[in-house]
């Protein structure tokens, strides 16, 4: 390998690190050290302006977004949005490591009641609007609750040391605010049914990649059958475990949050409970898509391989 091969490789590593610094660290940091409310104006602000933000994330999450006819006629305002909510989500983590439970609950609208506590329940949300501060909700409010999330390794954090630290640092916020230890998968239903066993409740993202799940069947999103996660729903059944559906979007005017709760009991049939479970996410993708976070993984989720 020759010089110049070794000068530009370095300058692209370097250029990939200080782009993730910038994006999941300094941007998003800045939320540590603002009063709330100016820093969500200060975010809007950037949110319009610095097109340059996440701006491959952004640009094909627009184009997946109008394929499905969820964009509308403004599409710089559907790009600002996205944005806000990606840079918000980077920035709950920074927020949760310097704000007391009293500080951000006064920025915060709850809709709905947890239910379940004290025994096994299932609590699942999407990859919809931001979720630390929803986390820390449920705990405070009685919630036992390890999370499922995948392992931090794959093709994602070959060199990006900055990116590792980041999400590593951000999984280790989760365990705080649920005060449990993480279930990772692949490999995690043995980690579920134990937690289930001991009566603590289990949080779940559903919407996952087709291509990451095992065992799926049909649900219908955007009138779109779509391959979604079978082995939860049917365990759910099964051993007759209560589900409850949540999630947390924002007032893109006011920035405070709001987080929706939505029990849904003890369901006798798995597919019935999918379709309950997925309605919400199809509403939510009607009526606000862009706070959806999976819009550049749409070709691997729009997928009905049943």
């Amino acid at each position: 390998m020759g010089l110049a091969s070794i000068v530009i490789r370095a300058y692209k590593r370097l250029k990939v690190e200080w782009c993730d610094l910038v994006e999941f660290v300094v941007i998003p940091g800045i939320a540590a050290l603002l009063p709330w409310s100016l820093c969500f104006l200060f975010y809007k602000l950037i949110a319009r302006d610095w097109t340059w933000l996440y701006r491959e994330q952004c640009a094909e999450a627009l184009r997946q977004a109008k394929r499905y006819g969820c964009v509308g006629s403004d599409e710089k305002q559907w790009m600002m949005e996205h944005r806000l909510v990606s840079l918000m989500d980077h920035a709950d983590h920074y927020l949760y490591r310097t704000r007391s439970l009293k500080s951000m609950s006064s920025h915060m609208d709850v809709h709905g009641c947890w239910q379940g506590g004290g025994g096994a329940a299932f609590l699942w949300t999407f990859h919809w609007g931001m979720g630390m501060w929803a986390l820390r909700h449920a705990r405070e409010h009685g919630m036992q609750a390890p999370m499922v999330l995948a392992a931090p390794s794959g093709p994602d954090f070959v060199g990006r040391t900055v990116f590792g630290h980041y999400v590593r640092a951000r999984m280790r916020s989760v365990e705080l605010a649920l005060r449990e230890p993480i279930i990772f998968v692949p490999g995690g239903m043995s980690g579920v049914r134990a937690a289930l066993a001991e009566m603590k409740q289990v949080v779940v993202v559903m919407d996952v990649p087709q291509d990451q799940v095992s065992v799926t069947r049909l649900a219908h999103l955007l009138g779109t059958p779509v391959s979604v996660p079978a082995l939860l729903p049917q365990l759910a059944v099964d051993k007759g475990i209560p589900v409850t559906v949540f999630y947390m979007g924002i007032d893109m005017v006011t920035g405070r949050r709001q987080l929706h709760i939505h029990p849904l009991g003890i369901q006798s049939d798995a597919k019935t409970l999918t379709d309950t479970t997925f309605l919400h996410l199809d509403q939510l993708l009607k009526n606000s898509a862009s706070a959806w976070h999976l819009w550049a993984q749409a070709p691997r989720f729009f997928v009905a391989r049943d």
